[in-house]
């Protein structure tokens, strides 16, 4: 569910501008000591028709805070649930700095009271997190606006089937669209027989996501049972899969892959030295190979070397080796370890 997005277009009351003053009210803290609370707000904004001054409740200022807003900061609070949005830096502060990460806005054109289209975007598991214990009420923006108040509570199935109506009733109203994202869940042959199940039934929904499955595995058994299975994956989930054709890399394409790494990582190397890394890649793996780039440097630094030799590679190689080697010596020398 954090894979399939929901975009809500909403037309909504709300006040807009820039903070010209920003005052928080401070009481005496009615459970008594030295300390003060945040009775209220005064804030004021400024349009090019005009400007307003709100009192805004307590609540408010804790949005105020999380988004870090000043005075010179363009602003929109929503006059429904009091959500407070920072637009940018207005651009009458522009020449404040040669230099700053800011981004500036112009000044909001109307009247500071006014409606606006507002488009969020958000994932069904946000939405089912925010409404795990509802207030408030059914409707989409409703909805929507649980997430900026956090609880922990148990999301349940009943939950989510509760959201799905009302995400699929607003769909078609046109109030909401859904945004369909990517799941990549990578050795998938590690799952059980009763996530498979759960990925089987969850495909069947028309707001399942594309899913992506990755896995090295040929014939082998399917996690938990002794059952075998083309992937380890259950038959009934294959049937579903645009299974795509992959094949080893060549000689030259590992070579290619090594020496883009090596780049990354400036690891300086020559052409023999790529060759006799490109021959351990094949050989072993291409992954071994790569982590091998880090000790040929360090071991290439000691020896006063410019750039890193076959001789550094062949000694990183005799000190740590790839699994293939690490299982056959086991196998080889086995009296001589405990077991």
């Amino acid at each position: 569910r954090r894979a399939i997005g929901l975009r809500v277009k909403e037309t909504k009351e709300v006040f807009e501008g820039e903070v010209t003053e920003l005052s928080p009210e401070e009481s005496p803290n009615p459970l008594g000591g030295y300390g003060k609370t945040i009775s209220s707000v005064v804030i004021t904004l400024k349009t090019t028709k005009g400007t307003k001054q709100l009192r805004l409740d307590p609540s408010i200022y804790e949005y105020l805070v999380k988004e870090r807003v000043a005075i010179g900061d363009v602003i929109y609070i929503e006059a429904n649930s009091g959500a407070v949005k920072r637009v940018g830096r207005s651009d009458s502060y522009a020449t404040e700095y040669d230099l700053e990460a800011e981004e500036y806005v112009p000044l909001p054109k109307g009247d500071v009271h006014k409606k606006k289209e507002v488009v969020q975007d958000v994932s069904l598991h946000d939405l089912d997190a925010a409404n795990a214990r509802p207030q408030g009420g059914r409707d989409i923006m409703s909805i929507v606006n649980q997430i900026s108040r956090p609880k922990k509570t148990e999301i349940t199935d009943k939950l989510r089937m509760e959201i799905n109506k009302i995400v699929a009733k607003y769909v078609e109203e046109g109030v909401a669209e859904i945004i369909p994202g990517v799941l990549f869940i990578d050795e998938v042959h590690m799952l059980d027989l009763e996530c498979f199940s759960y990925l089987n039934r969850a495909l069947e929904s028309n707001l399942a996501p594309i899913v992506i499955l990755a896995t090295n595995r040929g014939m082998s058994e399917i996690h938990g049972t002794d059952m075998k299975s083309p992937h380890g994956i259950p038959v009934d989930l294959l049937d579903r899969c645009l299974i795509i054709r992959t094949q080893p890399y060549t000689l030259e394409e590992i070579t290619q892959i090594i020496a883009i790494r090596a780049e990354a990582e400036g690891v300086k190397t020559d052409e023999t030295a790529l060759a006799a890394l490109a021959e351990i890649a094949a050989r072993a793996s291409l992954r071994y190979a790569i982590q091998l780039l880090t000790p040929c440097k360090i071991l290439s630094d000691a020896a006063g070397h410019g750039n890193v030799t076959e001789a550094d590679i062949k000694q990183a190689a005799s000190i740590f080796f790839d699994a293939k080697s690490s299982a056959r010596i086991l196998f080889e020398q086995s009296d001589k370890y405990i077991s």
